[in-house]
């Protein structure tokens, strides 16, 4: 498809020149972008073609940037992006040194709140719309927030506090009947129990029996009335907390939309517009299949088929898919165990579990702080709760962890899927905080596998301790080491010495440790006797191999992909006398790490095995080198 109108649009100033006609034009073409863009790099497809249309009646009836418009989550936004003169860039998003995939205010002065974890949106826009109050101006201040996030505790309190305050702000809630997976308990789900409840029930008896006295309609006026419950009494919620309720309206209807957000600014409080999109318009697979074209990889843009690099043999399997084999197999031997989940069945690998037990599978919904604690109450009945979440997400459920799970000793067991790097998400993504979050909390067991073979093992070994434990693990496929037929126990605290040295022992935990095994034979070849722990847990920590390690070698080097501060390496600190040995702690400097491909990332950061040889082989006195 030709850009005509696109390609002349480099503001949103640009595309208020057009008649309101060459509108759905406009939505055509942005939609061919953005599925072209996304085809040759990857990306966030489905919520952006469903939003395409809103995107471009917010930029058309709205003076943005005065105009604040604050999306939720920002998987909806690369209309956004085009429109807001990014156009040229999106070429590199999601690539190292490229634009983010999500809202970042030092991108754009168009990207009012950064975002990348839900439901953040009406309370980030209530905050501004406040402010705007106290300074006595005059713009106008817009959330745009899709049903998944409803499912969010934050989305209601920011509701709550909206009503209460009664200031002008507008929510545009963007239904597409789905989120990332289907959606659980979203606001759909809700409205359609709060339509059979009682005040909604009664005025559907009073509109019938209204009805019911013009006879000549006959009963087909009766399934219209039935119609009409849905249609007047949707808002009832939102009317409630003190919003103005608009719709339900047509989301893919661009001119209609312009009209209804020109008519909505000039009202004064709250007010909800509740548009119904179709995730993935406009591309038919996307329509079918909205859950693999959320995120899709490379593909064909004419067959729908993904492009794939060739490889010489099969890659080992991803540790999502050994975490879903492993559980799925202690699930069949234990009843009592049970998985949930955040609205990531097939992200975290429990839509395996979902499939062969569903009466043991819970879906809560974008809504991590109730997750925990749903666990912590079956945990207390003698169930053996396992909460599959990102690494990133457990961190919305800090207060939960520590309060109702630490405090009361409860065997719940985190497996905290997409730890360390995870590539093109970027900051908001990076799982590189657990160790230090959690390892802080009395009673928690921290563990981490260094390979997927282990992966299996931890898990055996967190079902069978009575105690709060968490397993990070990274994202992608594995090492490729040969899995063991049988899941075993490992001792709580015990590290393995995997080779020995004389100079320097480098301490690994995690996915770290395969990258020192090869530093270390770097070093090797530059004449540095290097030895390799893994260490296995950050807590308990194996003080009695830390002592070992310290008595062979003067010099020991932690190596994690995790913040520096408070973790792996701080606890190896902690533990160690003073002076009994020389420590460099290599892992993430006290910045956040933008996106771009994982090898990259821990090439810039020192954590390749590469770089782990040339700055271990700088530290050593008299024989440092530059390594080739």
């Amino acid at each position: 498809m030709t850009m005509e109108l696109l390609n002349k649009i480099d503001s949103p100033a640009d595309l208020k020149k057009l008649p309101v006609e060459q509108l759905p034009q406009i939505a055509s073409e942005l939609r061919a972008f953005i599925l072209d863009t996304v085809s040759k790099l990857g990306g966030h497809l489905g919520s952006s073609l469903g939003a395409t249309e809103i995107t471009i009646a917010l930029h058309y009836a709205f003076d943005t940037p005065k105009d604040r418009l604050v999306w939720d989550t920002g998987h909806q936004t690369y209309g956004h992006k085009v429109l807001t003169g990014r156009r040229g860039r999106m070429s590199t998003i999601r690539q190292f040194g490229g634009l983010s995939g999500f809202l970042k205010r030092s991108e754009s002065e168009y990207d009012a709140f950064g975002a990348g974890h839900a439901s953040t949106a009406i309370s980030a826009a209530l905050g501004m719309a406040v402010a705007r109050d106290l300074k006595g101006e005059k713009n106008k201040v817009v959330a745009i927030v899709s049903d998944g996030c409803m499912t969010g505790g934050e989305s209601y309190e920011g509701l709550q506090n909206a009503g209460q305050v009664q200031t002008d702000l507008i929510v545009v809630l963007n239904d597409n009947q789905m989120f990332i997976s289907s959606r659980v308990g979203a606001l759909g789900a809700f409205l359609s129990k709060l339509l059979t409840l009682g005040a909604v029930r009664n005025a559907e008896h009073s509109i019938k029996t209204f009805l019911a006295r013009f006879q000549f309609w006959g009963g087909s006026i009766l399934r219209v009335a039935k119609r009409a419950k849905v249609l007047l009494f949707p808002g009832m919620l939102f009317e409630e907390m003190g919003f103005s309720y608009f719709g339900p309206v047509d989301g893919h209807d661009v001119e209609q939309l312009a009209q209804v957000f020109k008519h909505v600014k000039q009202l004064k409080g709250p007010v909800l517009v509740h548009c119904v999109t179709k995730k993935g318009k406009g591309y038919p697979q996307a329509e079918a299949d909205p859950y693999t074209w959320h995120g899709p990889g490379k593909f064909d843009v004419a067959t729908g088929q993904f492009l794939k690099a060739p490889v010489s043999k099969t890659p080992p399997p991803a540790y999502t898919a050994v975490f879903s084999q492993a559980l799925l197999r202690e699930a069949e031997a234990d009843p009592r165990i049970i998985g949930i989940t955040a609205a990531m069945p097939e992200g975290t690998g429990l839509d395996a579990l979902r499939d062969r037990f569903p009466r043991r599978y819970f879906d809560v919904g974008l809504a991590e702080g109730h997750c925990v604690t749903f666990a912590a109450g079956l945990a207390c009945e003698g169930y053996k709760p396992v909460v599959a979440v990102y690494s990133s997400f457990i961190q919305r459920a800090y207060d939960q962890v520590e309060h109702d799970v630490c405090l009361q000793k409860l065997p719940v067991i985190l497996c905290l899927d997409r730890a360390g790097l995870v590539g093109e998400d970027g900051p908001t993504h990076h799982g590189v905080f657990d160790f230090s979050l959690l390892r802080m909390l009395p009673g928690m067991t921290v563990m981490a596998p260094a390979d997927e073979n282990e992966l299996q093992h931890m898990l055996r070994t967190a079902l069978r301790f009575d105690g709060p434990v968490s397993i990070r693990y990274p994202r992608g496929s594995g090492v490729g080491v040969a899995m063991d037929a049988q899941a075993k126990e490992l001792p709580i605290g015990k590290g393995v010495r995997l080779k020995d040295g004389c100079d320097v022992t480098i301490l690994a935990v995690g996915n770290r440790v395969h990258p020192a095994l090869e530093a270390s034979q770097l070093l090797e070849d530059q004449g540095i006797s290097c030895g390799v722990v893994n260490m296995r847990f950050v807590k308990p920590l194996d003080v009695e191999l830390l002592k070992e390690c310290a008595s062979k070698t003067p010099r020991l080097v932690t190596v994690e992909d995790n913040a520096l501060q408070g973790g792996f390496g701080s606890a190896v600190l902690e533990a160690l006398t003073p002076g009994r040995a020389e420590v460099l702690r290599l892992g993430i400097a006290d910045h956040f790490v933008e996106h771009g491909a994982p090898h990259l990332l821990y090439d810039a950061l020192g954590l390749s095995a590469d770089k782990i040889a040339q700055r271990v082989a700088a530290w050593v006195p008299g024989k440092s080198r530059t390594l080739i």
